[in-house]
């Protein structure tokens, strides 16, 4: 689809690049806001990439819709195709089911494999980490296999601990602080994926390319 510009209350735009999970279009949204961050335009405030659109807060005393709307169309028409994002290739070790990953064996069940193929399948491919949230290091990362897709749990836990591998939908991600979630639970790792402390906080950044290592 062609972008598409549209308001968001007084002060924010969105650039929607497309409307699936697709790594062509995921490239071209991080591109965008790479190069509204080398212009260091005055008045636009900050920049949230998704997997299919970017989100644009910038000073409504300072820019109108119309403003920002130009100024956007013409970065879009400034993309490379060519350019690719630098990838790093991180391996995360898993260990798959117990405590961790307690919805190992229900996963299992509802895909009609054995827990051993569920691992092996979820282990064998090589993800990319598409965007980063709802938690401070939080990597959406996808595509998973298609024998993999499941939906979301219907009632989302209270504590799901740091560290913990999950899939839902066709992503998977890996929980970077305790928190609440809906995802599926498969394994734990102890990498850690977030430090405040550190001049690099977050271990991830889209773009990457990531392999579970079964341990």
């Amino acid at each position: 689809m062609r972008p598409r510009i549209v308001p968001l209350g007084d002060s924010s735009a969105l650039v929607q690049m497309g409307n699936e999970i697709d790594l062509d279009v995921n490239q071209r949204v991080h591109a965008l806001e790479k190069l509204i961050e080398a212009s260091d335009i005055e008045g636009i405030i900050e920049t949230v990439p998704s997997y299919a659109a970017l989100l644009v807060h910038y000073d409504p005393l300072i820019f109108s819709f119309s403003h920002v709307k130009t100024i956007l169309q013409r970065k879009i028409s400034q993309i490379r195709e060519t350019v690719k994002r630098k990838r790093r290739t991180i391996e995360v070790p898993v260990r798959y089911g117990g405590e961790h990953g307690a919805d190992l064996e229900a996963v299992a069940r509802h895909l009609r494999l054995r827990v051993e193929d569920v691992i092996r399948i979820h282990s064998e491919k090589i993800y990319t980490v598409y965007m980063m949230g709802f938690t401070p290091g939080y990597p959406y990362m996808g595509k998973l296999d298609g024998r993999l897709v499941m939906p979301r749990l219907e009632t989302p836990r209270t504590r799901v601990p740091t560290g913990t591998v999950a899939i839902a939908g066709s992503q998977t991600g890996i929980y970077s602080v305790e928190s609440p979630g809906g995802w599926n639970l498969i394994g734990w790792t102890p990498l850690k994926l977030f430090d405040p402390e550190s001049d690099s906080p977050f271990l991830f950044s889209p773009g990457d390319e990531v392999k579970f290592i079964p341990v």
